[in-house]
C-alpha cells in the first residue's frame, strides 16, 4: 500500500479526434511542474497519476499541481490491491471513526467480481463494524470514503477532491504579450488567458529615472506569480520616459494618458510581431479609469493594425478582480505602493471622452515613428 495522487482532466474530455493533442500539452506542462521533484507521472484511463514521491514533499507537489491549467482536481489516495481485505485496511487508516459517512465506489474495471453497489455496501458495513460511532448518510454525510476500482488489478481509497485550476492547457491556444503593469488588473488579465490555454508572455513599460527601480522589481515579482501558470514566461521590458517627455512638452496635458497608451499599443503590437505574439492582452476593464470608457479604447485600438486586442476583464468589477488576484496570489504584491509609468506627468483632469480627430492633431506634433524607434533600444529580456 503507497500513496499516489490522482490526477483529473478539467475540460479535455469533451474534445474528440484531437485529444491527444491536448493531453500531450498537459503532459508537457506536468512534467515540467513536477520537474522538482523524484517522481513518476503515469497516464491511466482519463486521468493521470504522480507515483513514487517523497512522501515529505507532498504539500509542494500538490501545489505546483494545482497551479496546472487543464486538471480539474486532484485526490491523495491510497493505492492497493482490489480484494475487499485490502481495500478494508485501506479506508480503516482514512476514515474519521465519529460523524456520518458514505461509501461512494466506481467500478472502471467492469470484471471485477462485485458491482459498485455491492462495493459500496459491504466496505460500508465493515467500516460500521470497526467504528461503532459512525452513521451513514448517503444524502449530507460529514465524509465520504470513495474506492476507484482500476483494471490493473488495484484500487484507489480516497476521502478528498482537491480542486485545481481548471481550464485548457497551456500552450493549446496561441500565444500573446501581455501589457502588464504593477497593478491589479493586468496580471489577472494573464492569468485568464493562460487558463484558456494560451501562452502568454509580458511588456512591461517603464519611466525611469521618474519610476523607481523597486518598482521594476514589482513587475518581476508579479511576473514569476504568473509564470506559475503561464509554465514560464519571458518579460520585457521598454522606457517610455522621453515619450511621456515629448508629449508633457508639445501636446495638450489632458490628453496625455491617452497619446502614451496609443504609443504602448504601436510598441506592444510591433514587439508581439517580433516574438511570435498572435494576439495583445490588457488588464482593461470598461469605465474602471478614465483612459478605459469606449472612446478611449478605441482610440488606443486604431492604432493597432494586425493583431487582435483581448480584454478579458472588461466586464468585470474591481472586487472581481481583487478575487481573482487574491486567488492567484498576486494582490499583496499588486498593491506594493510603487508607481508605474501611467502616474508621471499625471494630469489634473484626464480626457474621459477623448475625440479621435483631436488626437491625431496632437499627435501630429509628435515624431511618431522616431520615439518609437528610440524606445525599441531600449527593450531589455528577462527570461522568468
Amino acid at each position: 500500500m503507497k500513496k499516489v495522487i490522482i490526477l483529473r482532466y478539467s475540460e479535455i474530455w469533451l474534445k474528440g479526434k484531437n485529444r491527444g493533442f491536448f493531453e500531450r500539452a498537459l503532459e508537457t506542462n506536468l512534467a515540467r511542474a513536477l520537474k522538482p521533484f523524484s517522481c513518476e507521472l503515469v497516464k491511466q484511463s482519463g486521468r493521470y497519476a504522480v507515483r513514487d514521491f517523497d512522501e515529505e514533499q507532498i504539500e509542494e507537489i500538490i501545489d505546483k499541481l494545482k497551479k496546472v491549467f487543464g486538471i480539474h482536481s486532484l485526490s491523495v489516495a491510497l493505492e492497493t490491491d482490489s480484494d475487499m481485505d485490502s481495500i478494508e485496511e485501506a479506508a480503516v487508516l482514512l476514515c474519521r471513526q465519529t460523524g456520518t459517512f458514505k461509501v461512494e465506489a466506481h467500478r472502471g474495471d467492469k470484471k471485477y467480481p462485485l458491482t459498485s453497489p455491492e462495493i459500496s455496501r459491504m466496505l460500508g458495513g465493515r467500516l460500521l463494524a470497526r467504528f461503532h460511532e459512525l452513521k451513514v448518510d448517503v444524502h449530507e454525510p460529514s465524509f465520504s470514503v470513495r474506492v476507484d476500482i482500476r483494471e490493473n488489478g488495484k484500487a484507489l481509497v480516497f476521502c478528498e477532491f482537491i480542486p485545481a485550476a481548471n481550464g485548457m492547457p497551456v500552450g493549446t491556444a496561441g500565444k500573446g504579450l501581455l501589457l502588464l503593469s504593477g497593478g491589479i488588473d493586468s496580471p489577472v488579465a494573464g492569468y485568464m488567458m493562460a487558463k484558456r490555454g494560451m501562452k502568454v508572455d509580458c511588456l512591461h513599460f517603464h519611466s525611469y529615472p521618474y519610476t523607481n527601480m523597486q518598482a521594476k522589481e514589482k513587475v518581476v515579482e508579479l511576473a514569476n506569480i504568473l509564470a506559475e501558470y503561464s509554465c514560464g514566461t519571458h518579460l520585457y521590458t521598454v522606457s517610455v520616459t522621453h515619450i511621456q517627455e515629448a508629449i508633457h512638452e508639445h501636446c495638450k496635458p489632458e490628453l496625455m494618458i491617452t497619446l502614451l497608451r496609443r504609443f504602448m499599443y504601436r510598441i506592444a503590437e510591433r514587439h508581439a510581431l517580433r516574438i511570435g505574439g498572435q494576439c495583445l492582452i490588457t488588464g482593461e476593464s470598461l469605465g474602471q479609469v478614465a483612459s478605459q470608457t469606449i472612446e478611449g479604447m478605441t482610440s488606443s485600438n486604431s492604432v493597432v493594425e494586425k493583431l487582435p486586442v483581448l480584454r478579458p476583464l472588461v466586464g468585470f468589477d474591481k472586487n472581481e478582480i481583487i478575487d481573482r488576484s487574491i486567488k492567484m496570489g498576486a494582490y499583496e504584491t499588486s498593491i506594493l505602493p510603487f508607481e508605474d509609468c501611467c502616474t508621471v506627468f499625471l494630469p489634473d483632469f484626464p480626457a474621459i471622452r477623448p475625440k479621435l480627430e483631436q488626437i491625431l492633431e496632437e499627435e501630429s506634433k509628435l515624431d511618431v515613428e522616431g520615439l518609437i524607434a528610440e524606445a525599441f533600444t531600449t527593450v531589455e529580456k528577462i527570461k522568468i
